[in-house]
């Protein structure tokens, strides 16, 4: 599952959510959705928008971690 860490990004840098919809040019809802990991999806110029505007790698924003199944971890 990918994690969105946008908010631990966001604090990093002192950085008010309408600050940075206002740099990449998004919508302050599409972006909190993106925060809040409301979408199932994230175009590679928002990405890249939201990157330059934070100077930070996409692995700031995203984080990959390991979902559990819904039988329990098979070990």
């Amino acid at each position: 599952m990918i994690v969105i860490r946008l908010d631990r990004v966001l604090a990093d840098r002192k950085m008010r959510l309408n600050d940075l919809a206002a740099l990449v040019g998004i919508s302050n809802v599409n972006l909190s959705y993106l925060k809040t990991g409301k979408v199932r999806a994230i175009r590679f110029t928002t990405l890249n928008a939201i990157c330059k505007a934070l100077k930070c790698q996409p692995g700031d924003i995203l984080e990959y971690t390991e979902e559990e199944s819904e039988e329990g971890s098979e070990e």
